[in-house]
């Protein structure tokens, strides 16, 4: 894990990567509870059943935008700023979801920094933007299942 001790120390590694997340195993109750809580219970994410009869290798599938939602949870394995305030999401200007996560995979983030900006304007005075490339990772795959610019804000201390 990275340590910095303000959001600004992000601007060292703009152009780098600066970590891999920790292994994070996907369940069926994680995808059920998902479904729940958006409404996306379309038979491919929920119905074991139908989808060892009917999916490809027999599985369910994580959705998409699950799996893009782990990314600020997998980044804390990465790295920690000792001296900020509150953080929030800013967006993302570019997601590709690329291979369907199967339930029992693995997965993983690598995170690289894209920019470093500081924010002037529009609620951002006294922020830091981050813009990260984060792919996400399964375990066994050559191809990743999310591909995503990321942003963040992270405010001074």
């Amino acid at each position: 894990m990275v340590v910095l001790d303000r959001p600004a120390d992000l601007q060292a590694w703009v152009g780098k990567e600066i970590g891999v997340s920790e292994w994070l195993a996907i369940d069926q109750s994680r995808i059920d509870d998902f479904a729940r809580l958006t409404g996306d219970d379309h038979w491919i994410h929920v119905d074991v059943e139908r989808a060892r009869r009917e999916m490809p290798g027999g599985k369910t599938i994580a959705h998409g935008f699950m799996t893009l939602s782990l990314i600020p949870y997998l980044a804390r394995s990465i790295y920690t700023i000792k001296h900020r305030g509150r953080g929030l999401n800013y967006g993302t200007n570019r997601v590709r979801f690329i291979n369907p996560v199967q339930v029992g995979d693995r997965v993983r983030l690598r995170q690289r920094i894209k920019a470093v900006e500081r924010g002037e304007g529009g609620g951002q005075e006294g922020a830091t933007r981050v813009t990260s490339e984060c792919t996400i990772e399964i375990e066994g795959e050559a191809r990743p299942a999310v591909v995503a610019e990321f942003l963040v804000l992270i405010y001074d201390e």
